[in-house]
């Protein structure tokens, strides 16, 4: 019998990718999408796909049993203010953000992924059928970093890590020696993007490094650091120099077109695991 996993599929290439290489395996994928946030031509790319509302948790749950998916993964973006606006959740949802300690995206997505398991669906790491996708340690295009950009990715790294321990962001950016912006819940592009026009605001070129890191207690079933094609649009149009990654941890999508742009951009992309970063 052909092993059937949900995969509840956010914005953005991951969901595709992920059924993709699922599909490779052997394994069949139904999709779950949010309406408003979901790329429809992802239902061309699986066998079965339904959708549900942000907010919704009981009707995903029947999809995936009726699927008979015992399975899932969460791959896509889905925006933290969405958690404050446009959200109308079912009585299953208003019963458990009712007991919950804080409003953290963490927090809620334990709490749902709680839910799930209530039910006899475990949620599975992100990187399921993933894993050659997570960046390797070293340089990965021509361009190393230089001196200066090498101290921003140190300073960027302590602040990164802190910031992603109380689960507020996961990126920093950096340039000369001081955090231009932190990363909350408007997310990376935002972040990167806010940066670069404070510094033309004061009369200064932007020259960014950008660190992305995983949170310090990473939970590998959601919020896994992605990066890709989109983020070298918006580190081309922001001026960023230099991009650091925490290896291992951070997904690469398209790594060979990923890198060939860096490199006719002049950017430097590294990764890096966490005491080596923070030297």
């Amino acid at each position: 019998m052909t092993k059937v996993v949900g995969l509840i599929a956010g914005s953005g290439r991951f969901p595709a990718l992920f059924a993709q290489e699922a599909k490779r395996t052997g394994v069949e994928v139904v999709a779950l999408g949010i309406e408003g946030v979901t790329d429809p031509g992802l239902e061309k790319a699986v066998p079965r796909m339904g959708w549900f509302k942000l907010g919704q948790i009981d009707k995903p749950i029947r999809f995936l049993k009726e699927s008979g998916a015992a399975q899932a993964v969460m791959a896509g973006k889905v925006q933290h203010h969405s958690l404050f606006g446009g959200v109308l959740p079912d009585m299953r949802a208003v019963k458990l953000l009712a007991k919950l300690k804080d409003r953290r995206t963490d927090t809620i997505l334990q709490a749902v992924a709680d839910e799930f398991s209530k039910d006899g669906i475990e949620l599975l790491p992100s990187s399921t059928y993933l894993s050659r996708c997570l960046a390797k340690p070293g340089v990965l295009g021509k361009r190393r970093p230089s001196a200066s950009e090498s101290a921003d990715i140190a300073l960027g790294w302590k602040a990164a890590k802190a910031l992603a321990g109380f689960d507020i962001g996961q990126t920093v950016v950096v340039q000369d020696g001081a955090v231009v912006a932190v990363e909350a819940m408007e997310g990376t592009d935002a972040a990167i993007e806010r940066a670069a026009g404070l510094a033309r605001v004061h009369g200064r070129k932007p020259s960014l490094t950008v660190v992305k890191v995983a949170k310090p207690r990473q939970d590998w079933r959601f919020d896994l650091p992605v990066v890709g094609l989109d983020t070298i649009a918006v580190l081309e149009r922001c001026g960023a120099a230099a991009l650091a990654l925490e290896a291992g941890k951070t997904l690469v999508f398209d790594e060979d077109k990923f890198i060939k742009e860096a490199d006719r951009l002049g950017i430097s992309v590294s990764a890096r695991e966490d005491g080596e970063a923070k030297a």
